[in-house]
């Protein structure tokens, strides 16, 4: 046996920041249960874009059949998620994962590491089933200034805790952790991703695009996880750390998300020009505000806006009002994309 044998990890004193008495290698035993049902529920989801036919989207965008207007929001929310979920991608591996010194809220980052990646690939395959230039779409960040701001946004977000002397340990580390965390689970997936599905789901709707719109459903899907563990981990940030939820970081946070509303409502504006599928760019501040108030809630801050949800059938695709409760049991309806059940 071997002598100096280290104590065995008492579940008590594991936390999700600035745990470093704790073996950040043990997994077990489990004291987030939320992270590890999380994992789970994001394993029960995998799918691949090649598993996703594109022949009648081929076919309808090689045709007369689809408008400017309308080819003009797919090819923008193309250009805005090719690069976002990169974004999101190294924010997770670069910043994240190392400030969580918590092993079942690593498991999951790693998971949702590899969907990102997963997602930049369905992107691809969007591209290349179609046929577009690969230098337009990926590059449209730098070129597209309703994106390019959204980016730049996030960015800024994220460049002090890339730092590599940055630490939680400190009140004002710890509070510009939260600050990124929000910025990427509330703002980025939480909010700046919806406008996007809103409008690519509008053509499945209406029986357009539907390999895309497929492929949109899915990335929706593994969304609403990623956006309710970036919740549960903030809300858990919060409660062993109480105090960085000062008053006026609160504020701050409110003024984030603000600016973020109106990044938004621009990119809206840009993709829409003018109405097409019933959609217009007046319908996407409203919708875009109704969803900052339910992210302002979940994180126990007051709604801003008070809008009323212009697109009811969203809520019926996913639940607005009762993601805490959509994957608080382990997904079973469902094991892949090919018996992927929507109830």
């Amino acid at each position: 046996m071997m002598s100096n044998v280290k104590k065995r990890v008492n579940v008590t004193e594991k936390r999700l920041i600035n745990c470093h008495a704790v073996d950040v290698n043990q997994l077990m035993p489990l004291k987030y249960k939320w992270a590890w049902e999380h994992y789970l529920n994001g394993c029960a989801n995998h799918w691949m874009p090649n598993e996703v036919p594109m022949g009648k989207d081929i076919e309808l965008w090689k045709s007369d059949k689809l408008t400017e207007d309308e080819r003009r929001v797919i090819m923008r929310n193309l250009g805005f998620f090719s690069t976002a979920e990169s974004l999101v991608g190294n924010n997770i591996v670069l910043a994240i994962f190392r400030h969580v010194t918590n092993p079942e809220a690593r498991q999951y980052l790693l998971r949702q590491g590899f969907e990102e990646a997963i997602h930049t690939h369905a992107f691809l395959h969007i591209v290349e089933s179609l046929t577009l230039d690969h230098g337009e779409i990926f590059n449209m960040y730098n070129e597209i200034n309703s994106i390019h701001e959204k980016d730049k946004f996030e960015m800024r977000l994220t460049q002090e805790v890339l730092d590599p002397h940055f630490s939680t340990a400190s009140f004002e580390g710890g509070q510009k952790f939260l600050e990124n965390l929000i910025g990427y689970y509330i703002i980025m997936e939480g909010l700046f991703f919806y406008s996007g599905f809103a409008m690519i789901l509008s053509f499945l709707r209406q029986n357009k695009m539907v390999g895309v719109g497929e492929q949109f459903q899915y990335i929706l899907r593994d969304e609403t996880i990623h956006l309710n563990f970036g919740i549960d981990l903030i809300n858990g940030i919060k409660e062993e750390n109480p105090e960085f939820w000062t008053p006026k970081f609160q504020q701050h946070i409110v003024d984030t998300i603000k600016q973020a509303v109106e990044l938004e409502i621009q990119y809206a504006e840009d993709c829409l020009p003018r109405g097409i599928l019933g959609l217009t760019a007046p319908m996407f501040r409203n919708y875009v505000q109704y969803i900052a108030d339910r992210r302002c809630e979940r994180i126990g801050l007051k709604a801003i806006y008070k809008s009323k949800n212009p697109f009811p059938w969203m809520s019926e695709t996913i639940d607005l009002g009762k993601e805490k409760n959509f994957f608080e049991t382990r997904v079973t309806e469902y094991q892949s994309s090919s018996n992927l059940v929507w109830s």
